[in-house]
């Protein structure tokens, strides 16, 4: 079943963005749909991303979300024409530029804060923004023909806020190269340095993202829901805080009935009935 976003491009009234509901298991895309503006992150781009995610947050049958993209290009990152308008504004462009980056750490935050697991599908180029857009997800498939960049500092803008997602993903001298000299990186090394789980042949890349979600979707949602939110919980923690925080969490998550049936089902070597106990 195919939906579209509510939102549309003003000049084509192609929607920016389409959900897909792939599978019976729970498996939904969200896909970019600007192709011939490289799928690039304009306002309106950012806001049918988290319209989107919003959606699928609240919706019981989506259990894990692709995100991808059609085109050759899996984002661009902003806009370029978009901000270059926005200069000759009488503030030359001050306040779009600021709302044009609280829109971006609002997508950014969504994606991590959603309850639900994201794969960013990779088929082509993320750069900038985009490859924060990648680095934010909790997973990432690409294929060969993929690559990534924050090349940035080619046009005199550093890429600061895609090096938020970058660093936490990549160890700190890898991030500082990317981030320098704005190189496009492959597939292979993305996978090398952490930025990627799976590099796969092109023809093979849909197939082995709904793979990888299918075997998500086995998983017992609650639980899930509870891990994701406590892993980036506390990854900005101390030790000691983050050990006290976890604690709790697995407490709360052993008195959940998912913990209980998925516990008496192995001591039974029965199959657990997770339906059952998220019900």
């Amino acid at each position: 079943m195919m939906e579209t976003s509510m939102k549309t491009d003003a000049n084509t009234d192609l929607p920016l963005v389409k959900i897909d509901h792939l599978d019976p298991s729970g498996v939904v895309a969200i896909t970019l749909n600007r192709s011939d503006r490289r799928n690039s992150l304009s306002r309106g781009m950012m806001a049918a991303i988290e319209d989107a995610l919003n959606a699928l947050n609240d919706d019981p049958n989506a259990r894990v979300i692709l995100l991808r993209a059609e085109g050759t290009v899996f984002s661009a990152g902003h806009d370029l024409k978009e901000i270059t308008a926005a200069r000759q504004d009488s503030d030359g462009g001050k306040a779009f530029f600021e709302a044009t980056m609280a829109d971006c750490v609002r997508l950014m935050l969504a994606v991590t804060r959603s309850p639900k697991p994201i794969i960013a599908v990779v088929g082509g180029l993320a750069t900038a923004a985009g490859c924060q857009l990648v680095a934010s997800c909790d997973l990432a498939v690409a294929s060969h023909e993929a690559s990534f960049a924050t090349p940035g500092v080619h046009i005199g803008l550093f890429c600061s806020t895609p090096m938020v997602a970058l660093s936490r993903n990549i160890p700190r001298k890898r991030a500082m190269e990317m981030l320098l000299t704005g190189i496009p990186t492959t597939a292979l090394q993305a996978a090398e340095w952490g930025l990627v789980n799976q590099v796969v042949p092109a023809e093979e890349l849909d197939a082995a993202a709904l793979a990888l979600a299918k075997q998500i979707t086995s998983k017992p949602p609650v639980t899930l829901r509870m891990g994701k939110a406590a892993f980036y919980d506390q990854l900005e923690m101390s030790l000691s805080d983050a050990y006290a925080h976890t604690a709790g969490v697995m407490v709360e998550n052993m008195l959940h009935a998912e913990a209980k049936e998925g516990m008496d089902a192995f001591i039974n070597k029965r199959q657990a009935d997770w339906k059952k106990a998220s019900s």
